[in-house]
């Protein structure tokens, strides 16, 4: 059977931590601070990790993960 492919765009941005959760980027930060909230601002710092549901997804771009 051939190796699987990653795909490029999940690399850059999941990883999996030693318990095979899926860690990300908090989202809304990019742009249009000004109109979110001190308090967003601060929840949203550093990473998070994906729900089931959505962290099934990934897994299946990152096979060697």
């Amino acid at each position: 059977m051939p190796k699987l492919k990653t795909k490029s765009g999940a690399k850059k941005r999941f990883s999996l931590t030693a318990t095979g959760k899926v860690k990300t980027a908090q989202a809304g930060k990019r742009h249009g601070m000004i109109k979110r909230t001190t308090k967003f601002i601060r929840k949203a710092r550093g990473t998070t990790t994906l729900s089931e549901q959505d962290a099934r997804i990934v897994k299946k771009f990152l096979p060697y993960g």
